[in-house]
């Protein structure tokens, strides 16, 4: 799960939280601070500084602007707007405010994963915020003390924690009510009218996905960070300790035409065990001398589950002196956690020696105060979920995984269709959508997309087609010369004595296959090394010098410390384009012709060859590709990556990687790295690019925002720094890989994924976008996922029909696999780089490289 996620998972109702039960400094929090309202905005959540009175556009314009900020959550909480609504890029555009559509492409017939809404209210909703006197933790004890005043709030109404909608006006604008808990507490309950808000309003739309996750807890479904899973159906898996729960992705927005769901199939992993568990299970594997070190270097940084709340959690650190025992403050009193736990949820702790986990939890505090302590967890009551890197790297555990959650496109369809039946036909799930005026259709969306015609590929002086359905063009290139490959003569090839044979059938398959690919290899010089990390460095330290064009090291293991050195001495001290090979690799005679062919190609590539390339039209252009990773090893930097085109056949590329602290915005240290990609096109070309066209990937759910007002002016900056005069036509489109966005083909009466080149520029797009989906890749087993792409900036007036099929043309171009891939080639060389840089470099690689391939 990302960081993102765990933020998502953990978010609770404004000013009703207390908390996490902490150490002893935790305190209770008062309520979030919300930013100071700009003049004429919303005060504080949706507050009004007046009373609610006639809305005019104006009025309207601001209750969206002030919901961005305020995301109504199913457990409330000031939240990030996930869905971007509030960012408005097509009306900027003129050559596509008319339409957004390509025409080329044969036509074919797709569903989607989304249901239409078919009628929803037509009347006022008035919005209350709800304070509770004293505060309650529990989002649960609140709606049932809340609840308790049916006669007052009447039966339609929804409740998330802090906010309540209602279909009607209260009679007072403040209206006190008194509950009783089942302890005998008293609670006083004010409830202070804050918004009207008419049927067009967009945060309507966001309380319809209120309604629709009440729906989803009728059906007994429970929500782990921003999704339901079906806890009473779960798929076990004993043999691992793996638990599957089966969910939905759902979420409803404004399309083209109209309101609609769009929902996908989703699985949580569980593992069967308790941190309790793991933790008994491994003093017993290594006795208790090193347990401490150990059990911290395993948990640390994993995230788990507390089923007695569904939220998730990731361990910071372990509390050793700290157990259910210890007393903390909660509100003037002191409480241990024993107590807690079964006065807040009607547990008890069995365990009273266990340590407690210590879980820094991201929540904002008021102003000026000091943040809140650190959420101190139960093993006991601490569920493990995902799969390690040992797990991920057991194909037997794979594969039993697989046959659960990687389902056919007819499998998938089938649950889609399976799940909004169930809806229908649940009575109470029925009433609760009537008594709200809403209505879903019962079929899954229909609608027509194209098919863009297969790209001829080109490879020296020879073309070719490949198969369209497979998106893939081995077998086609095998004996064809590459574009250009420059000749290795000096390289050097170390391996271990133990691994010498592997060596000799690696380096006699290479000369085999590198003649007929074009590619000059002369022989190298071997070199053996001792099979521990101090000897390999040793060695590269002694042998590698400026005249030294490839390094290739056959590794006995795939250990990553000393994959880590290799890359580490040859990126950073002594630039060197090197090639790691695991010895396991080179052990199955049958495949090594094929290895040996991919291996002769990256090293080609690693050294400034160029392999094919597909028909680029357009003339002094240049694609960007931008990425980033986060390096949780180097004190949670991220590595920003930017990767620039540097010819017309997009065979020859400019990457650079710079790192930057937390806090600090990727475009500041980019915005030079551009300058210098198109200094080095200067160089390269004797002019400038009269068009640029950057690739944004890496943009999580809800910073569209920041690269619409801040990123694209950085590139700009960027641009005007080399020269006043210098004015290319520049797109920005950012690209989207995690959407929940599926779509079936119905071929010859059979469900199917759609053929690679598939696009989709209607209906389940955004109005206020300039977007468009692409299906690049073929699958061999499961659903294939869709693209999404949105043109957030555009002087170029490129026709959408253009903009469309050079996205699908770079999708080609990346020479670490021969056939599409998902993104355009230097998002994922971007990617590839900073993937590099933040596992196994840590650091900003020789500047001597940057003209090279060296990270495939």
């Amino acid at each position: 799960m990302t960081g993102r996620a765990r933020a998502r998972s953990r978010g609770r109702a404004r000013g009703q939280e207390t908390a996490a039960p902490g150490a002893s400094q935790a305190q209770e929090p008062a309520p979030a601070a919300a930013p100071p309202p700009e003049a004429g905005d919303l005060g504080g959540r949706g507050r009004q500084k007046g009373a609610p009175g006639p809305f005019s556009a104006e009025a309207l314009l601001q209750i969206s602007a002030g919901f961005q900020q305020v995301k109504l959550g199913e457990r409330g909480g000031r939240r990030r707007d996930f869905h971007d609504a509030g960012v408005n890029t097509r009306q900027a555009m003129e050559h596509v405010k008319e339409s957004k559509c390509g025409v080329t492409g044969n036509p074919i017939q797709l569903t989607a994963n989304f249901f239409r809404i078919l009628s929803r209210p037509q009347w006022v909703l008035y919005q209350y915020h709800v304070d509770f006197k004293p505060q309650m933790e529990s989002r649960r004890l609140r709606s049932a003390l809340l609840f308790q005043h049916e006669e007052t709030l009447g039966s339609a109404r929804s409740f998330d924690g802090a906010l309540l909608f209602l279909p009607n006006r209260l009679h007072s604008k403040e209206t006190v009510v008194y509950s009783e808990t089942r302890n005998g507490e008293k609670v006083q309950i004010t409830i202070t009218l804050t918004n009207e808000l008419p049927p067009s309003s967009p945060v309507c739309i966001q309380f319809y996905n209120i309604i629709f996750r009440r729906i989803l807890r009728i059906l007994n479904m429970q929500q782990i960070g921003r999704n339901y899973y079906s806890p009473s159906d779960p798929l076990n898996i004993p043999q691992h300790k793996l638990t599957i729960w089966p969910g939905y992705t759902t979420n409803i927005l404004q399309y083209e035409s109209c309101i609609m769901m769009c929902t996908d199939v989703s699985h949580k992993v569980l593992r069967s065990e308790t941190v309790l568990d793991f933790m008994v299970n491994l003093r017993q594997q290594c006795g208790s001398q090193r347990f401490t070190e150990i059990c911290e270097k395993e948990l640390v940084g994993l995230i788990i589950l507390t089923k007695y709340n569904n939220k998730t959690y990731r361990i910071d650190g372990i509390a050793w002196d700290h157990t259910p025992s210890n007393t903390f403050k909660r509100g003037d009193a002191d409480t241990s956690f024993k107590n807690y736990y079964k006065s807040q949820y009607g547990l008890d702790i069995t365990d009273e020696n266990q340590v407690l986990l210590i879980s820094y939890v991201k929540r904002m505090g008021p102003a000026g105060a000091p943040p809140p302590g650190p959420a101190m967890l139960i093993p006991e009551l601490c569920y493990l979920t995902g799969l390690t890197d040992k797990m991920r790297a057991d194909f037997s555990i794979m594969k039993d995984l697989s046959t659960h959650t990687r389902l056919t496109p007819e499998q998938r369809e089938g649950r889609l269709n399976r799940f909004i039946t169930n809806i229908q036909r649940n009575a109470d799930a029925q009433a609760e959508l009537d008594k709200w005026g809403l209505s879903f259709d019962k079929q899954l969306l229909n609608l027509a997309g194209r098919v863009l015609p297969v790209e001829r590929i080109y490879q020296g002086s020879r073309s070719y087609d490949y198969n369209p359905w497979a998106a893939d063009w081995t077998k086609e290139m095998r004996g064809l010369a590459v574009m250009s490959a420059p000749p290795l003569n000096n390289w050097l090839l170390f391996h271990t004595r133990r691994n010498g044979n592997e060596a000799s059938s690696l380096l006699q398959t290479l000369s085999r296959v590198s003649g007929p690919l074009g590619i000059a290899m002369g022989k190298p010089v071997m070199i053996q090394y001792e099979d521990h990390q101090e000897s390999l460095l040793a060695a590269l330290r002694h042998s590698v010098g400026p005249q030294i064009e490839m390094v290739v090291v056959v590794l006995p293991n795939n250990r990553k410390d000393k994959y880590d050195s290799v890359k580490k001495f040859l990126c950073v001290d002594c630039p060197t384009p090197s090639q790691c090979v695991v010895a396991r690799t080179l052990s199955r005679p049958q495949a090594l012709m094929t290895i040996a062919t991919k291996i002769a190609l990256q090293m080609a590539c690693k050294m400034g060859g160029e392999l094919w390339s597909v028909e680029i039209p357009l003339k002094q252009l240049m694609i960007v590709g931008i990425d980033c990773y986060h390096d949780t090893a180097a004190g949670k930097r991220s590595i920003g990556a930017l990767v620039a085109s540097l010819n017309q056949s997009m065979s020859r590329w400019f990457s650079k990687c710079v790192l930057q602290h937390k806090g600090q915005e990727i475009m500041d240290e980019l915005k030079k790295t551009l300058s210098a990609a198109l200094k080095e096109y200067l160089r390269f070309n004797g002019c400038l690019p009269s068009r640029i066209i950057v690739y944004r990937d890496g943009v999580g759910d809800g910073q569209l925002h920041s690269v619409v007002n801040y990123e694209v002016q950085q590139i700009m900056d960027s641009i005007k720094s080399m020269g006043q005069d210098y004015n290319p036509k520049l797109s920005v489109v950012v690209v989207k890989k995690r959407i929940s966005s599926r779509f079936f083909a119905h071929i010859n009466g059979k469900v199917s994924n759609p053929p690679p080149g598939t696009i989709v520029d209607a209906e389940v797009t955004r109005p206020e976008w300039y977007d468009f989906y692409i299906v690049s890749q073929a699958v061999r087993s499961g659903s294939v996922s869709p693209t999404h792409y949105n043109v957030v900036y555009d002087t170029s007036g490129l026709k959408p029909d253009h903009m469309q099929r050079l996205t699908y043309k770079l999708c080609h171009m990346y020479y670490n696999w021969q056939g599409i891939i998902r993104v355009p080639a230097p998002c994922q060389y971007a990617h590839k780089l900073a993937f590099l840089v933040g596992q196994s470099i840590h650091k900003e690689p020789n500047m001597k490289l940057d003209d090279q391939l060296f990270y495939l």
